[in-house]
């Protein structure tokens, strides 16, 4: 039995960068997303709310095998790639949080080609029949291009992320680039630039990728990717 596609291993550039900072263009990739704010860490808070709903979504698609509904087309087994996160507000300015209350995110998770708009509603209702506590109408299918971007990957806790964005937005300048972040005008807003259809979003975002589970990994081993949209300098 062939082993199940890995995200993460397919798409290295993506997933594994070292802890050098890099140049990559990121194409366009089918998400599951959440819009939200407040404390990531506030229990059952509004970010846990949005992870579980995120979750359910992906682990139904991805179980679409053994139900009584027909594989959708192009469906092949996978494993669930991992969690991402857009970040804005709070004071937040790609490096340091004055207010994590205040923060607003869109948590997302990629989703396999094969999930277009059909089987987002499939999977919508299903996940609204067997979690019934869960506001699916929170979820949108998007798909988009980040196109040019600066990354890196941040190994430890997350509040040593400060020193990560700096080494990574002092290599943006040495390329003759600049960041290209900029706050939307609202959650809603940023998620219909995201529903890009396969384009470059109007706004982009400090983004985070995490590759390790903070309930089960020890702070110091953990690892996020941690990319910023950039352009030419002089644009």
């Amino acid at each position: 039995m062939a082993a199940a596609f890995d995200f993460k291993k397919e798409y290295k550039d993506l997933y594994l960068p070292k802890t050098k900072p890099m140049l990559i263009d990121v194409p366009a990739m089918t998400f599951i997303a959440v819009a939200g704010s407040g404390n990531p860490n506030e229990e059952n808070g509004d970010y846990a709310e949005a992870l579980g709903l995120l979750y359910a979504f992906s682990f139904t698609v991805k179980m679409a095998k053994m139900g009584d509904w027909r594989q959708p087309e192009g469906y092949f087994d996978y494993v669930v790639p991992p969690l991402e996160g857009l970040w804005w507000g709070g004071g937040f300015d790609g490096g340091r949080i004055e207010d994590k209350d205040a923060l607003n995110w869109v948590s997302m998770i990629c989703q396999p080609d094969f999930v277009r708009p059909e089987v987002y509603r499939w999977a919508r209702e299903q996940v609204a029949a067997k979690k019934p506590g869960l506001d699916v109408g929170r979820a949108r299918l998007v798909r988009f291009a980040e196109g040019p971007c600066a990354q890196i990957m941040h190994k430890g806790p997350y509040d040593d992320e400060p020193a990560t964005v700096a080494a990574l937005e002092e290599f943006v300048r040495t390329t003759g680039r600049a960041g290209d972040i900029a706050d939307p005008p609202s959650a809603e807003a940023l998620m219909d630039a995201l529903d890009a259809d396969g384009g470059v979003p109007s706004v982009r975002l400090h983004h985070e990728i995490y590759l390790g589970d903070p309930r089960r990994t020890k702070p110091e081993n953990l690892r996020t990717v941690l990319r910023h949209p950039v352009r030419p300098a002089s644009a």
